[in-house]
């Protein structure tokens, strides 16, 4: 079974939003590292992460996810993830991986688009 990678970037209202589906893994989490960076050189430093539709994400995913935080962060700016409870077929695997890991607290994590995009947050801390 071959699983496609893909990553859309969009807009919503003052957020770039990046649709994540397929494998995060080796392979793949330098594509998504390369476009959050994109993101931030094109100045936009208030940033969603819609990973809803990943099913799986090994250790480099999540070092990914991780150094996105802390590029936002030294931005000054924002990143949200969306990663609903139940999505990607039967539960979002990014979800529970960063549970298991005990990083899930570092993520500001929201059920869809219009949560993560509705309300201001301050910068990034710790």
């Amino acid at each position: 079974m071959v699983v496609g990678f893909n990553v859309t970037g969009g807009e919503h209202g003052d957020w770039a939003v990046l649709h994540v589906s397929g494998e995060l893994d080796l392979v793949t989490s330098p594509v998504l590292r390369q476009r959050v960076h994109d993101v931030v050189a094109e100045g936009r430093h208030s940033l969603v992460l819609d990973l809803s539709e990943v099913f799986f994400c090994d250790s480099s995913g999540v070092g990914v996810l991780i150094a996105s935080r802390r590029l936002i962060r030294s931005c000054q700016g924002q990143l949200r993830l969306i990663l609903p409870a139940q999505g990607a077929v039967d539960g979002s695997h990014v979800n529970r991986v960063l549970g298991a890991l005990g990083v899930r607290r570092l993520f500001d994590v929201h059920v869809d688009v219009d949560s993560a995009t509705e309300h201001e947050a301050g910068p990034l801390s710790a």
